[in-house]
C-alpha cells in the first residue's frame, strides 16, 4: 500500500562551506517532504506551514541520506544464524572450494535461512538494492539459486535485486555452460565467472563462452577476477573487446580487478579509458591485505565504479557484517579522503552514484519527483556518515519505513 504523508524536520545539505577558496564544512538546514506515489513529489522548508491534513511524520533533524546499494555480496554462501566456525587455512583457491562444498551442506541453518538473516542486516544498515552472486555447479544445481529467491522474495517491498549465476567452480572447470542457461532462464540476470586463467585454464575460451551466453540470454556479466599484474590486465583487455564487438556496453563488471592495483598509475590510467569506452563497470570490496583498483582514479576517467561488501562470515573469510558504509568508510580511511569534500563524494560509491551535493557543492539529491529511497542517520554531514559510521535510524523504501523507528529516537 503506498502512504501519503510529510516526513517533516528532515536535515539536507544544501552546499560546502567554503573559505578562502577550500572546503571547510557542509551547510545544512531543515525540510519537510511530501511522501506520495513511492516519490519525493514537494520540499519546503521546515519553517513553512503544511497547510494540510496529511499524516506527519517527525524525523528529528536527522540528516537523510540516499539509501545504498550492496552491488557485490554471497547470500547463500553466508554462515550467519549458525555456529562459529574457524577459517581452515588452504593452500590455494581449489582447496578453499572443496572445503565449502564439504561445510555448506552439512549446516543446521538453511540457505534460506541465513540468507534472509543477512537481508534483514542488510535493510537496517540502510541497503535497499542488493547484487547477489548464487553458486552454481554440478553437485548443487540450481538449489542455491531457488532457496536464495525464496529469501529474497519475503523481502519485496523492501528491496530490489539482481542475481548473477556464478559458477564459483570454474565455468570450463565444470562445464556449467547449461546449468548457466537454466538459472538465466528462472531469474538470473547476469553470467557469473572467475579467474577465466587460474580456475578455467583458458581465458580466451572462458570469456567468450560468458559472453555468447549473456548474448543469447539477454544478460549481463558480472566476473569475479582475482588475477593479479598483467594477467589479470590481458584478461581485462579481452574482456572489454569482447564486451564492444558483443554490443554489451554498459551491462559488464568486473567485481574485485585486482590487477589494477598492481600497475602504475600511467597504465592505470590508460586502461580506464579502455573500461569507461567499453561502459565496464569495477566494483571492489576494498580488501585490507592486498593492493585493490585507484577508485578515486577510476571514477575521474568515467569509470562505473561501487563498492560492495562481498564475504560476510563464510568459509572464505570470519569478518564482514554487512554494513555497506562501513565499507565505504574502509576505502575513504584507505585513499586517504580525509577532506570534508572527499568524504562526503565517498557515498557515490554505495548509492548508485548519488550524492546530496555534487562536486562544486550544488544540492543534487533530493530532488522533486526522486524516489523515496533514503536512510535517516544520526550525523551532520554526509563527511561524518562516512567517517564516523554513523548510526542508522530509519531506512525508507519507495517511501515506507521498511528498517527503525522514528517513536522511540
Amino acid at each position: 500500500m503506498n502512504s501519503t504523508y510529510w516526513l517533516t524536520n528532515t536535515r539536507l545539505e544544501t552546499s560546502y562551506l567554503v573559505n578562502e577558496g577550500k572546503v571547510t564544512g557542509t551547510n545544512s538546514e531543515n525540510f519537510n517532504l511530501l511522501i506520495k506515489d513511492k516519490k519525493i513529489t514537494k520540499i519546503i522548508a521546515a519553517s513553512e506551514e503544511i497547510t494540510d491534513n496529511l499524516p506527519q511524520k517527525d524525523a528529528k533533524q536527522l540528516l537523510a541520506l540516499p539509501s545504498f546499494i550492496e552491488k557485490h555480496c554471497h547470500l547463500d554462501k553466508t554462515l550467519l544464524g549458525d555456529r562459529w566456525r574457524p577459517v581452515r587455512p588452504v593452500r590455494n583457491i581449489f582447496e578453499r572450494l572443496e572445503i565449502e562444498k564439504e561445510v555448506l551442506p552439512s549446516l543446521e541453518t538453511t540457505t534460506q535461512e541465513r540468507a534472509e538473516m543477512l537481508l534483514k542486516k542488510y535493510v537496517e544498515f540502510g541497503i535497499t538494492h542488493v547484487r547477489t552472486h548464487v553458486d552454481i555447479y554440478p553437485e548443487v544445481g540450481l538449489k542455491n539459486l531457488e532457496n536464495v529467491q525464496k529469501a529474497l522474495r519475503k523481502f519485496e517491498g523492501k528491496l530490489t535485486y539482481e542475481i548473477v549465476a556464478f559458477p564459483q567452480h570454474g565455468l570450463l572447470r565444470t562445464d556449467s555452460r547449461d546449468l548457466i542457461r537454466e538459472a538465466l532462464k528462472n531469474g538470473a540476470s547476469f553470467v557469473g565467472g572467475v579467474d577465466p586463467a587460474t580456475v578455467d585454464g583458458d581465458i580466451d575460451v572462458s570469456l567468450k563462452t560468458m559472453v555468447e551466453l549473456a548474448v543469447e540470454g539477454n544478460a549481463g556479466i558480472d566476473l569475479h577476477l582475482h588475477d593479479p599484474d598483467h594477467l589479470g590486465i590481458y584478461t581485462m583487455k579481452k574482456l572489454a573487446q569482447l564486451t564492444k564487438e558483443a554490443g554489451l556496453q554498459g551491462k559488464v563488471a568486473i567485481s574485485h580487478a585486482f590487477g589494477l592495483g598492481d600497475i602504475p598509475i600511467s597504465q592505470a590510467e590508460e586502461m580506464a579509458g579502455l573500461l569507461a569506452d567499453g561502459g565496464i563497470t569495477i566494483i571492489s570490496s576494498v580488501p585490507i591485505d592486498r593492493k585493490f583498483p585507484p577508485m578515486g582514479l577510476l571514477r575521474e576517467h568515467g569509470v562505473p565504479v561501487a563498492v560492495g561488501c562481498d564475504n560476510i562470515f563464510d568459509v572464505w573469510s570470519p569478518f564482514g557484517n554487512g554494513d555497506i558504509l562501513e565499507r565505504v568508510g574502509r576505502l575513504a580511511e584507505i585513499s586517504h579522503w580525509v577532506d570534508e569534500r572527499s568524504l562526503s563524494q565517498a557515498l557515490y560509491y554505495i548509492t548508485g552514484g548519488k550524492t546530496p551535493l555534487n562536486q562544486e557543492g550544488k544540492q543534487v539529491w533530493p530532488k522533486v519527483g526522486d524516489e523515496a529511497n533514503l536512510v535517516l542517520v544520526e550525523a551532520s554531514c554526509s563527511a561524518e556518515a562516512v567517517a564516523r559510521r554513523s548510526k542508522r535510524v530509519a531506512t525508507f523504501f519507495n517511501g515506507e519505513m521498511t528498517a527503525g523507528s522514528l517513536e522511540a529516537y
